[in-house]
């Protein structure tokens, strides 16, 4: 018993994220089936960001204002380097 209460104790958040996000698919469905697009568009979108903070946990990973300002810095140089990289009279097919 003190095995299982230590292992929900050690997974609260995890947990808890998986429920909030099985609840934000189940809510994405019957705001569907009911028209209400934009209130699916939510549950969608908590649903999204609550599973980006599941993995990011599962992953040991922590995030600050400094990390999120590393990544887009490191985006931002990644993107612009490869845009640079691309032919200018590259065609585009419809």
């Amino acid at each position: 018993m003190g095995t299982l209460a230590a292992g929900f104790i050690m997974m609260r958040w995890e947990l808890l994220s998986a429920f909030v996000m099985f609840c934000t698919s189940q809510l994405n469905i019957v705001c569907r089936q009911s028209s209400r697009h934009s209130m699916a568009f939510i549950c969608s979108s908590v649903g999204v960001a609550v599973t980006c903070f599941f993995v990011m946990r599962l992953m040991g990973m922590t995030y600050n204002a400094e990390a999120i300002a590393h990544f887009w810095a490191v985006t931002k140089e990644v993107f612009f380097d490869t845009m640079s990289k691309t032919p200018t009279d590259m065609p585009f097919y419809s």
